[in-house]
C-alpha cells in the first residue's frame, strides 16, 4: 500500500485531507510541525510527501531542503496558499515535484498524487544500482547480482525493499518490526534470522550492522 506523510498545521484541513486519502486506501501519517515530520521521514519509508509551507518549528521549504540534501528522492507535493512566483520557483529549486494551491478540490489532489507516484516508480528502468554488483528492480521487487536473479522469499524481499528505499541510512530493528512486519507478534530474534538469511543468499557485507543504530544497505 502507498504510504504518505502529510504535514499540515490547520487541524480541520489536515483531518479532511487525511480522511479523504484513507478512503482511497492510502496509509497516512500526519504531522503539524516540520521537525516531527522530518524525524519521521528519516525513520520510515514514505512513497509521497505532502507538505504545507507555513508550519511551526521548520517550514516546508526548509524540510524539502533537508530531505533532498539527504539524497531522499521521495516525490514531494507542496500544499500552499502562497501565490508569488518566487515561492513557486524556490520550491522547485529545492526539489519539490509538484505544487497544489489552496483551496483545492480533493479530486485534483487524487489525480496529482496518482500521476506523480506512477511517474516516480516507472522511471529510470525501475532499477537501483547497489554496491557489490547488485541491482534492485523496484517495480518487480526483485534483486539481481551480475544480471542473475537472487532467490529470496517474499518476506526477505519485503525486508530488502524497505532497506533499499532507506539506503544510506541505518534502520533500527524497531522500525523494521513496524514497517516490514507491521507490528505483528514476531520476536526480534526472528527478524535477525531473516536478515541472516538474506546475507547468506547475497553477501555478508551487503547488509551492514551498527550497534544501537540498526541495519543499512549502502548506495
Amino acid at each position: 500500500m502507498i504510504k504518505i506523510l502529510l504535514l499540515e498545521d490547520d487541524y480541520l484541513y489536515k483531518i479532511s485531507i487525511k480522511e479523504f486519502l484513507e478512503e482511497l486506501d492510502f496509509i497516512v501519517d500526519d504531522f503539524d510541525n516540520g521537525e516531527d515530520a522530518l524525524n519521521s521521514i528519516f525513520e520510515k519509508r514514505y512513497d509521497l510527501l505532502l507538505l504545507d509551507i507555513r508550519v511551526p518549528k521548520m517550514d516546508g521549504f526548509e524540510l524539502v531542503k533537508h530531505v533532498r540534501e539527504a539524497s531522499i528522492d521521495t516525490p514531494i507535493i507542496i500544499l500552499t496558499s502562497l501565490t508569488d512566483i518566487k515561492d513557486l520557483s524556490r520550491g522547485y529549486t529545492l526539489g519539490c515535484n509538484d505544487y497544489i494551491r489552496k483551496p483545492f478540490d480533493m479530486i485534483e489532489l487524487k489525480f496529482r498524487i496518482e500521476a506523480l507516484i506512477k511517474n516516480h516508480f516507472n522511471s529510470s528502468d525501475d532499477c537501483i544500482e547497489l554496491e557489490l554488483g547488485f541491482k534492485y528492480n523496484i517495480q518487480k521487487s526483485l534483486l539481481y547480482r551480475d544480471e542473475e536473479l537472487v532467490d529470496l522469499s517474499a518476506k526477505e524481499l519485503e525486508l530488502l525493499s524497505f532497506l533499499v528505499q532507506n539506503r544510506g541510512f541505518f534502520v533500527s530493528i524497531e522500525s523494521l518490526h513496524e514497517n516490514v512486519w507491521e507490528n505483528k507478534d514476531i520476536s526480534y530474534a526472528d527478524i535477525r534470522m531473516c536478515i541472516k538469511r538474506v546475507r547468506e543468499k547475497t553477501d555478508k557485507d551487503f547488509i551492514k550492522t551498527k550497534r544501537f543504530l540498526g541495519y543499512k544497505i549502502d548506495k
